[in-house]
């Protein structure tokens, strides 16, 4: 996990993270903080122990921890936040020591998280496409009933 600690202490990261949380300081529905991210990461390891991915555990932290990362950019000018964070992602993983084969793999990931397209998948792609639909507790929020979220796509039970 140094690789990835190494994530979290990295600049890059931190201001991002930062942009997000300014873009989103007004925002009722779900944040794309470091509270997401990490139940993300978590989610994605249940399911890939219970379901037997074999996904290396750094590669699905990294994953998580870079998968929203631009979503204050689409805030800002429009770009689509998966798009945004696969652009931003590939240097922050080789400054943090990810080999080209792991950044392609992650950025792949981190481009089709809302691609329901491989949500049945047994790879990292399949796994942080669930992972980050099932963070979200539409059991819990306050504003679930103002939210864009189809009924059958909202979270009403907990899963993982």
């Amino acid at each position: 996990m140094q690789r990835v600690n190494q994530i979290l202490e990295a600049d890059a990261f931190k201001e991002y993270l930062g942009k997000n949380e300014q873009a989103e300081a007004n925002r009722k529905f779900c944040h794309h903080d470091m509270g997401h991210f990490l139940d993300v990461a978590r989610i994605a390891m249940i399911i890939n122990k219970e379901e037997q991915y074999g996904v290396e555990t750094e590669l699905i932290y990294a994953a998580a921890l870079l998968h929203d990362i631009g979503r204050w950019q689409q805030y800002e000018d429009g770009t689509p936040h998966e798009k945004a964070s696969a652009v931003l992602a590939p240097d922050i993983l080789q400054k943090c020591g990810f080999d080209k084969k792991e950044i392609a793999l992650i950025v792949k990931a981190i481009s089709r998280h809302r691609d329901s397209e491989v949500k049945e998948q047994k790879d990292l792609d399949g796994l942080l496409y669930r992972a980050d639909k099932l963070s979200r507790p539409c059991f819990s929020c306050k504003a679930e009933k103002d939210c864009n979220w189809k009924g059958e796509k909202k979270n009403k039970y907990i899963v993982w």
